[in-house]
């Protein structure tokens, strides 16, 4: 394991990476700006759904968040450049982090990746060549890097890529109900709109999706079939990119292929003047135990995250308990109606609430459909009221409809849901059985 681990290699792949990677952050914060998805999802929004735990998250008032993301841009550039690297490096993945974990509305899986990602890199020595740090301090200059920083990317793409695919293997997706709903969306899509409702079209992505998913990373290990993987690879992203609009993450996944090529290659192509590193020179440092386990203790984590839906009663398609942070991506589909009745204790009189009062259009589908989050909007009603002096109860009739059939109703209507606390790792018994 040593000599695996700690064998230098040549680093251009990283380098390259955290250009990229750096590029990639600029994009992606001032895109949120420019789109119009900051002010949508934090500046106007008057409640924001935080992770359960983090609700004292919460955007900066006013325009404030606008500030808040061009400044991750510019650390983005930092990164690029290789400038303060470590610094940079850590005040993007916690500003990062703190934007993930202040609002789920738009929860993707891709921030997450970002959000873990950003973390791995403050640990990396991606700026010991092609910086402005090394042209302030030259004795920084490196053109090797320990193994380990290679595998530590393979590995978690590896968690993930069979991750998602195992969980595509269900009924909905192998018969295509599901990619069937998610194309029904784009079928105005110029050119490829008429062609993604096409059902041989549902079964290759379906399918394809799969074997993709399941496949890539030992493929892209294999020489052989390494071109072939990353041509595939390239319409993969691409397609989920023109189809799918996710940002900057296609674009993020095709930069890994770095690590995946021979380094010579890479550097060939990317940093030409580069020395190429041609020892095999095993440097064992002397935390080299402890860096062992704390690798081991974090892949271990993110083996088992994505296993806890099996621990908790019922099918986690309905209700959501163990679905985030799983590699869960665009596996079901979820419309639903839900109404708030809030009852004042003192009197016993209903107040009505009308949800357009109080949410986005994306909060109030997330409010209809998803448990955790229609607890969150109850205890918000409740905090709400208790403002104004009125102690009250909040009871919910939602039903819910996945992957297109029935509606069925999802929460107890007889449970008041201000009064009810919430467990991270218990079933909630007020959200009813799906079968």
């Amino acid at each position: 394991m040593y000599k695996v681990l700690f064998k230098h290699i040549d680093n251009s792949g990283l380098i390259v990476f955290r250009i990229f990677f750096g590029l990639l952050c600029f994009l992606e914060s001032v895109g949120a700006v420019i789109t119009g998805w900051v002010r949508k999802t934090l500046v106007e929004p008057e409640f924001t759904f935080s992770f359960i735990g983090f609700e004292w998250l919460q955007p900066l008032p006013g325009n404030w968040m606008y500030v808040y993301y061009i400044l991750m841009g510019l650390f983005g550039l930092l990164i690029m450049v290789g400038y303060k690297y470590r610094l940079s490096m850590f005040m993007f993945a916690t500003m990062w982090t703190a934007t993930y974990l202040m609002q789920k509305s738009s929860y993707n899986n891709h921030y997450y990746l970002l959000f873990i990602l950003s973390y791995l890199m403050v640990l990396l020595p991606a700026n010991r060549y092609a910086s402005v740090d090394v042209k302030l301090k030259p004795s920084l200059k490196q053109i090797s890097m320990p193994a380990w920083c290679k595998w530590i990317f393979v590995t978690q793409l590896f968690i993930l890529y069979t991750y998602a695919s195992i969980a595509k293997l269900y009924p909905d997706w192998l018969d295509t109900t599901v990619i069937a709903l998610l194309m029904q969306g784009k079928a105005n899509y110029p050119i490829i709109g008429e062609l993604l409702q096409q059902k041989s079209i549902h079964y290759f992505i379906a399918y394809g999706g799969i074997l993709f998913d399941g496949l890539i990373i030992p493929a892209l290990l294999f020489k052989p079939t390494r071109k072939y993987a990353f041509f595939a690879s390239i319409f993969f992203h691409l397609f989920n990119s023109i189809v799918f609009q996710i940002g900057i993450f296609p674009y993020l996944s095709l930069a890994f292929s770095l690590f995946f090529f021979d380094p010579k290659t890479v550097k060939n192509i990317f940093l030409k003047k580069k020395p190429f590193y041609t020892s095999k020179e095993v440097i064992v440092p002397k935390y080299s135990n402890l860096i062992i386990g704390l690798f081991c203790v974090y892949f271990l984590v993110h083996i088992a995250l994505p296993l806890r839906h099996h621990f908790f009663k019922d099918d986690v398609l309905w209700t959501e308990e163990g679905h985030r942070l799983s590699w869960r991506m665009m596996l079901r589909a979820k419309s639903g109606t839900a109404s708030y009745q809030v009852i004042d204790k003192a009197t016993n009189n209903a107040i009505p609430i009308n949800l357009n009062d109080y949410l986005t259009r994306k909060q109030r589908r997330g409010a209809s459909t998803k448990p955790d989050m229609i607890w969150q909007f109850a205890q918000y009603l409740k905090q709400d009221f208790a403002k104004k002096g009125i102690a009250v109860e909040v009871y919910v009739r939602a039903y819910v409809s996945v992957n297109g059939k029935h509606s069925k109703q999802l929460i107890d209507p007889t449970v008041d849901l201000a009064n009810e606390e919430w467990h991270h790792f218990k079933h909630h018994d007020w959200i009813l059985p799906s079968k």
